[in-house]
């Protein structure tokens, strides 16, 4: 680096400081000592490492930067403004403001430049694990001898928060297990946490936890634009394995009363001492500056951007010339379009009865794998108990990324935040696979996919007390309910084969997270749920499985394994003299989608005494059955017995059920 570079770049780094305190003053509210203390990190990426193209941010084999310390966002909103995003000055100014490009923590989809939604610490790392795992698959599949279109690398800075989260652990020992050689994880590396010096909640040897995940440890003075250039221009150079980057910085550099101290951390400098910063790094007065010479050098970086792109384009055309069949599968992945038969195909596909939900599920990814080349699946672990294997394509290893399934270990929070970052590779449908009471440990990764929308699908089995003997540890309760409340996340709980199909295909429509749950016992196939198209059936939610044959005394809603059981009830009732509605209710989100006119003629008036019967907590279902609802639920946990034994002792048999409803 010659003296010219240092000075700009010294001088950018400090107006990546300015930006970022003034914006958090003037939001009165935010986190500057990040910002402050990794400026000259930030001013070397985007302003000399980093191949993207401000221009155009979804290039394809742009280099990625994901900021997992999201609370410092402020860092990276600065640093896409200066590089040319579509990030003006006013959108700093209007920091933490309602409908803002710069919200307090970056979200996907609203700011060109933010790769992933962060904030809840350490989940970005597990974004950057599946965002590089999910660019070695690409490159695998399409790369050749002469034409490396895949090349790009995925960059993210974490701090001690995001470090000390398990799930960064989760995820870092995948990433070191499966060699990813194009993952550079900075730690800002300050000694300080929100509530005080690190030394009062951790004391651990980071540089050898990280080599024993298998990945190679630099450290680097992260307040030295020479040294931090020169450290990130060898690990992406040499790169053979995961590197961790360990950067020395001092958190509110510049501030004369706060810099390596807790209060930069989390709460605006205070005028008075914005104006000492100011005059300590040598800036002028006036706010939210900008000095022409860098300016000028972020100009002239962005025009080498954009040849850098144009070069790719010229590459990549090459290689569509030289590559027609590899072509046409890249536009398959690509445009990750559905075929127009393949309800059709689903439907005609045999599933011997009766069948488990898991099992009926992986009959269903057989064919799903062969009609979507796109589509990539995993286990924690389980891939034999929740069926998510597709056995028509081999396992990713280490150094080896041509397979379909992806084992992640006994990890299930860094595999769901894996699965969001290989979705956002823009060209693979991930699917995730746990026992649904394990749904707890991925939880805020779900809530982070479903406030982005994030296309992950979530393959859950082992879903009520049914499973048995394995006890209340693993019979999930109170999980339909949590799941439920998440908003944007479809919940689906098919009663067969039939509608575990439609439940699939459900799930690969919404442009939207999905959490699909499944049983473990055998279930029939029910004459009554083979009436019904996927349009007309589970795509709406919820639909009447059994007319009643006069006005309804009973309306029984039901999901999964106990729509057959609310069948055989109101057969039951019926020799009673009672007539019964059932409505199979896969999917409460789908169903409150629908016209009031639908909603009407399933849940109208008229419908008698509402029941609902799952084998679940009963919070929620008051809103489908009114407060004079009869909720057939679980009051408790389950227990350790036979399936059967369980269904007389919680009261989900028929006579139970029966002789409840008769007695009200």
């Amino acid at each position: 680096m010659d003296e010219d570079q240092r000075k700009i770049l010294s001088n950018a780094a400090d107006t990546i400081r300015e930006l970022s305190f003034e914006a958090v003053q003037k939001a009165n509210s935010g986190h500057p000592g990040l910002p402050m203390g990794c400026a000259e990190i930030g001013a070397c990426l985007y302003g000399c490492l980093l191949n993207h193209n401000p221009a155009n941010p979804h290039w394809r084999n742009r280099d990625r930067f994901i900021l997992s310390a999201g609370h410092g966002s402020m860092l990276l909103y600065s640093c896409l403004h200066l590089a040319g995003f579509n990030v003006s000055l006013d959108d700093l100014k209007s920091f933490r403001q309602l409908h803002s490009k710069t919200p307090g923590h970056p979200e996907y989809g609203d700011t060109d430049g933010v790769e992933t939604t962060t904030g809840p610490l350490g989940q970005g790392v597990g974004n950057a694990v599946g965002q590089a795992l999910g660019m070695k698959i690409l490159g695998t599949k399409f790369n050749t001898q002469e034409h490396k279109i895949f090349s790009n690398k995925v960059f993210c800075l974490a701090g001690d928060g995001c470090l000390m989260e398990g799930v960064s652990a989760e995820a870092c020992s995948l990433a070191g297990h499966l060699g990813l050689d194009n993952l550079i994880l900075i730690f800002d590396s300050n000694k300080i946490t929100l509530d005080g010096p690190l030394e009062q909640s951790g004391s651990e040897d980071t540089a050898m936890r990280f080599k024993a995940y298998g990945f190679e440890v630099l450290e680097m003075d992260g307040n030295n634009v020479e040294e931090v250039e020169t450290t990130l221009n060898k690990a992406r150079e040499n790169q053979t394995k995961p590197i961790l980057i360990i950067a020395h910085t001092i958190i509110g550099k510049g501030s004369p009363a706060k810099q390596g101290t807790h209060k930069a951390h989390g709460s605006p400098l205070g005028p008075e001492e914005c104006e000492a910063t100011k005059k300590n790094l040598g800036l002028p007065e006036e706010d939210f500056y900008i000095p022409q010479p860098v300016k000028t050098f972020f100009d002239a970086r962005k025009e080498k951007c954009q040849k850098e792109e144009e070069a790719w384009n010229e590459l990549f055309n090459k290689w569509r010339s030289a590559n027609p069949s590899l072509f046409d599968e890249y536009k398959a992945m690509e445009n990750r379009k559905l075929p127009d038969d393949l309800e059709s195909k689903l439907t005609k596909l045999e599933i011997k009865s009766p069948a488990g939900g898991r099992n009926a599920a992986q009959e269903v990814l057989q064919v799903l794998g062969q009609e979507l080349p796109y589509l990539y699946g995993g286990s924690a672990d389980l891939s034999g108990s929740d069926c998510t294997m597709m056995k028509d394509f081999p396992i990713i290893e280490p150094g080896k990324f041509e397979g379909r399934n992806i084992k992640y270990g006994i990890r299930e929070f860094g595999m769901a935040t894996a699965a969001a970052g290989i979705w956002q590779t823009d060209m693979i449908q991930p699917y995730i696979g746990t026992f649904l009471t394990f749904s707890d440990y991925m939880r805020n990764a779900i809530r982070l996919a479903s406030l982005s929308k994030y296309h992950v699908i979530y393959q859950f089995t082992h879903d009520s007390f049914f499973l048995g003997e394995d006890g209340p540890t693993h019979q999930p309760v109170e999980h339909y309910a949590s799941l439920r409340t998440i908003p944007n996340l479809h919940v689906i709980r098919p009663a067969d084969s039939h509608e575990v199909k439609a439940a699939w295909f459900a799930a690969l429509q919404y442009k939207g997270p999905t959490a699909l749950i499944f049983c473990r016992q055998k279930l029939p196939l029910l004459a009554e749920t083979q009436h019904h198209t996927f349009e007309d059936g589970v795509g709406k939610g919820a639909y009447i499985v059994k007319k009643e044959t006069k006005t309804p005394d009973f309306t029984l809603l039901a999901t999964g394994s106990e729509v057959s059981l609310a069948i055989d009830v109101a057969k039951a009732l019926e020799k009673h003299g009672k007539a019964v509605r059932v409505v199979s209710m896969p999917c409460w989100e789908l169903f409150e989608k629908q016209s009031e006119s639908y909603k009407e003629s399933v849940l109208g008036k008229d419908t008698g005494r509402r029941v609902s019967i799952e084998a679940g907590v009963s919070f929620g279902w008051h809103r489908w059955i009114g407060l004079d609802g009869i909720a057939i639920c679980m009051e408790g946990f389950g227990a350790s017995a036979p399936p059967s034994d369980l269904a007389e002792h919680f009261g989900f048999t028929t006579d139970a059920i029966l002789e409840r409803l008769l007695a009200e």
